[in-house]
């Protein structure tokens, strides 16, 4: 009999919990032209994903995009830092003062808080990266170009 009641209770509260999470997948993301971002500070075609907003239980964002190739970001910075997680693709980072690399499938970039920078696919390549950043505005500073961006023969890595 002993036994029988502590069985019956462990049987109880395994079916007392409450299994419902909220689960996403960054794999996804709908490229579908018409749910594109709009094209206030890139050239070509990009698509974002707002993966995690920063509220009272999380102090950082998450987003997920996806650069079509020959598109890119413009000049900005942030006031926290940003890590960028390349999860397909190749695209280029630059960091003011600095050359431009080409970042691949499965690289990590870390770009500190109040550093201008820029970010984008390559002229041949779609880019997907998850960033995550302190809740801070992007600060614009520039545009760059479409003439720089054609003009740019990077290191690699």
């Amino acid at each position: 009999m002993k036994y029988s009641i502590i069985i019956f209770f462990v049987g109880f509260v395994s079916f007392g919990q409450d299994l419902n999470y909220k689960i996403e997948s960054y794999l996804n993301q709908d490229l579908n032209m018409n749910k594109k971002a709009p094209n206030t500070h890139y050239i070509g075609n990009a698509w974002l994903k707002r993966l995690i907003l920063a509220d009272n239980d999380f102090d950082y964002n998450l987003t997920q995009a996806t650069f079509q190739a020959d598109s890119t970001l413009d000049w900005h910075k942030h006031s926290t830092g940003q890590v960028l997680i390349i999860i397909d693709g190749e695209g280029y980072y630059q960091e003011r003062g600095k050359e431009v690399v080409i970042l691949k499938k499965g690289d990590i970039i870390k770009c500190d808080k109040n550093v201008e920078h820029w970010h984008s696919s390559t002229p041949n390549t779609d880019v997907s990266y998850i960033a995550i950043y302190g809740d801070s505005e992007t600060i614009w500073t520039e545009k760059l170009s479409k003439k720089r961006y054609d003009e740019i023969h990077p290191s690699n890595h």
